[in-house]
């Protein structure tokens, strides 16, 4: 890449769904836990927590009959998920192939999750050297759909948040890094994601290059799921 194209001063990427397909994981340990107590739990269920904080999802499994408190709610799903990364991280092939080109390009890369610290480093034991800055969800205080966790991983790299792209896969992830300031991409994954003024949308990162972030950063619009401009 020529230094006349432009380029993003940081790229802010999501974990579960975008760089892990670990939403499978999350959404079978919900059910256990649920199916332990007797309280019926579906896939969809799980599929409305999608990016969400794990206090929110405490807390509706708590509301929906486990007779946990909802730190020991959290605590059960993000140890066995963290069993379950540790053992497998299913990489998302698409997104790793870009991480290792945005890496490659040195430009400078955040782990922005709601996943606790604890499950974020077994990922990043897989990942070793990729990203300068992790802000996980057990350092917020306010959790995505808040832009928190965009605004302090872009502090912590000491760039603007206006010139990072952030790529998110569930509509609480991309709410919250659009309400940043960032530049966002929303890649289909598991769930819809809704149109928004300024907002790329891709139904994977296949194509998406780093050249191509360079424009986004710059202001180009993408949007595969509805059009392009």
């Amino acid at each position: 890449m020529s230094a006349q194209q432009p380029r993003p001063a940081a790229v802010l990427w999501d974990m579960d769904g975008t760089l892990i397909d670990s939403e499978p994981y999350w959404i079978a340990a919900e059910m256990e836990l649920a199916h332990r107590y007797g309280v019926a739990w579906t896939h969809e269920d799980g599929l409305a927590l999608v990016g969400n904080p794990l206090p929110l999802s405490g807390q509706v499994l708590k509301d929906r009959g486990v007779e946990l408190e909802v730190d020991q709610i959290i605590e059960h799903l993000v140890a066995r998920v963290t069993e379950q990364v540790r053992q497998h991280a299913p990489w998302q092939a698409d997104a790793r192939a870009l991480l290792e080109a945005v890496v490659a390009a040195g430009i400078p890369c955040a782990l922005v999750t709601m996943s606790y610290t604890r499950l974020a480093n077994a990922f990043l034991a897989q990942a070793p050297d990729a990203f300068s800055a992790v802000v996980t969800g057990d350092r917020v205080v306010n959790g995505k759909p808040d832009p928190e966790a965009f605004l302090t991983a872009a502090a912590e790299l000491g760039v603007a948040i206006d010139d990072c792209i952030a790529i998110e896969d569930s509509p609480a992830g991309v709410a919250s890094a659009y309400a940043s300031g960032a530049r966002t991409i929303g890649v289909r994954r598991l769930t819809p994601i809704e149109g928004r003024p300024g907002l790329s949308r891709v139904a994977s990162l296949d194509r998406v290059t780093v050249a191509m972030l360079g424009e986004i950063a710059a202001g180009r619009r993408i949007d595969e799921l509805g059009h392009a401009t």
